[in-house]
Parts: C-alpha cells; structure tokens; sequence
C-alpha cells in the first residue's frame, strides 16, 4: 500500500476513533443514573439507546459484528445492524455499552462502556459464548502460547520482561474454573490479581506501564476478547483466543458463523485483521482502567476516556471532558 493510502485511510480511522468517544461518552452519561440501583436491565438499555442514537449521526457505513445479540435477542445494536449515514468508511463494530452491568447495578468498581472499530471485514465475527485467553503487553509479544501451560508462559513471558517468575503479576476472575490457574501462579511465587467480572480492562492494563498486570488469562466471554483483542491491537500487546463450545448448539454455531474449526488457536493477527483500527472506552464507575462519571456542583458531569488507534502512528489518550 502506497503511503499516500495508509495516510488516507488513518485518516478515517481517526476521524472516527473521536466521533467514537462521543459515543462511548454518552452511553456511559445515559447510564450514570442507575449505578447502584440493582437493575441491570434498565442500565444496558440506557446506554445501548444513548449509543445507537448516536452512532446513527455518524457519516460511515457501520455494521454491527459483537453487539447485544442476535436480531431475535435484542432489539438494537443486535449482529449484521447498519448504523451510520451510509456514507463514508465501511466499519466492523463491536460494542459493549455497559461491561460490567452487575458491577455496575451493585454499585461496584470498573464497570466501563467499551467499543472497538476496524476496517470492513477486520474483526473476528465471535459468537457469543465462552473463550480461553491470555493476554500481554508489547514487551511480551511474542511470547505466549495458549496451549501450553500457565506455568510455562509465565517462565516465557518473564524472560520477555527482564523479571523473576516470582515478580510477575496475572490477573485472573475469581471463578472455580480457574482453580489450577491459580495455583500455578501461587506454586511459581508470582502474584495473582483477582477480578469479579469484566475482563477488557484486565486485558489492556496488561499493555499499560502504570499498571502492574503482566499477564491476564482464563477463559470468559468471546465477543469481549474481540474487543479486548482490538486494544492490544492498537497497543502493540499480543492476544491469543480459542473457544470454547459447551455443548452441539454452540458448536454448530460457530459453523454457521463462519468458523469451520471452533477448536482452533485464534492469534491477535486472526482476531483482528487490520492495523487499522481503534478501541474507546469511557468509565462509568471508578476502576483500575478509568475514573467513573462525576457530577460537578455547577450540574455538568465530568467524564475520563481512554482512546488508542492503530496504524503507522499509533495514539494512546486519556481525556477528561465536560458535557
């Protein structure tokens, strides 16, 4: 590709990556008034309006790839919906308006509106079940492995980092089915990080310096490694992602979605299939990632954004802003 092209399409990638913070910011705004009020289903429909309304201002020919679900299952923002203008740049989109909604409805920590974008056909269209990760930061890229043991990538990705095994940090769900992930953290001296729900923002911390996560692994939602997948993308940080079918139904899914071997290792390169893409995401309560929405005495409400965009120059921000 010509560098007259890259430069054309970073552009538009660009261009929409802020258009995309307004989204995330207003989703995220649409969802403040139902932190700890206990109705998850109230608090997603907020912020899933607040998004669609706005992306559908967007000069783009936007389609839904990771969204609430099916066209049988939900009622915007739903797989294969056509948001935008029509006009302009063809965008995949995956979007979570609120991850996290039982953090969230409960009044807890690091719940956050999240959305990652790529050119068209650039996203792995992930069905909506169960997905094994690991995930790092640039200077371990590389240096993971999925099918061999924790112990293993640890070992690898220590050496990666210039540590001991022991001075690594993994962040891993607080779930019994990641019982012997655990022990092989603790067996190997090293130190486990312990989160309830939501696992995008474990994933990107792993690629940013001022959080002390080196690795998060284990397995949760595939449509949020897609996202999170699209964050490191943009980071520089390597993903690798196989899913997990629980039953027939499940596997027969994927089949129908496209994915002839559910079973097979997704690399960050099959994951997301362009360099041209972006990640948003705006807090909605406070977290590891991101401050949560404050309303300032004067009636405004302040937000903080964390922004990257892929490409030959790549952009990491985090905004305040005043609405």
């Amino acid at each position: 590709m010509s560098e007259t092209k890259v430069t054309v399409m970073e552009t538009r990638v660009q261009t929409l990556a802020f258009d995309f913070l307004s989204v995330a910011q207003e989703a995220a705004i649409a969802s403040y008034p139902w932190i700890g009020k206990r109705n998850k289903i109230a608090a997603d429909g907020a912020g899933t309006r607040a998004m669609r309304d706005r992306m559908n201002l967007i000069d783009m020919a936007g389609l839904i790839v990771i969204g609430e679900g099916e066209l049988d299952e939900a009622p915007m923002l739903y797989i294969n919906e056509q948001l935008g203008t029509g006009y302009g740049p063809h965008v995949d989109i995956a979007v979570d308006p609120v991850e996290g909604t039982t953090l969230m409805s409960k009044g807890q920590d690091n719940s956050i509106t999240v959305i990652a974008g790529a050119e068209k056909g650039g996203l792995l269209h992930a069905p909506d079940m169960y997905m094994k990760k690991i995930a790092v930061g640039p200077k371990a890229k590389g240096h993971i492995n999925i099918e061999a043991s924790l112990t293993e990538n640890m070992i690898s990705v220590a050496k990666a980092l210039g540590k001991k095994v022991n001075e690594l940090t993994v962040m891993i769900q607080d779930r019994p089915r990641h019982d012997d992930l655990m022990r092989q953290v603790y067996e190997a001296g090293a130190r486990v990080k312990l989160f309830s729900d939501g696992d995008v923002t474990g994933a990107i911390a792993t690629a940013l310096e001022h959080i002390e996560i080196d690795i998060l692994v284990g397995t949760g939602g595939a449509p949020e490694g897609v996202i999170a997948a699209t964050a490191l993308k943009c980071l520089g940080g390597d993903f690798q992602g196989q899913l997990v079918p629980q039953n027939t139904d499940e596997y027969k899914r994927c089949v129908r979605m496209g994915i002839s071997n559910p079973e097979k290792v997704f690399t960050l390169e099959e994951i997301v299939k362009t360099e041209d893409c972006f990640f948003v995401a705006t807090g909605i309560t406070d977290g590891m990632l991101l401050k949560g929405i404050r309303r300032i005495e004067d009636g405004s409400i302040l937000t903080h954004s964390f922004l990257t965009i892929g490409g030959q120059h790549k952009t990491v921000q985090f905004i305040e802003a005043y609405h």
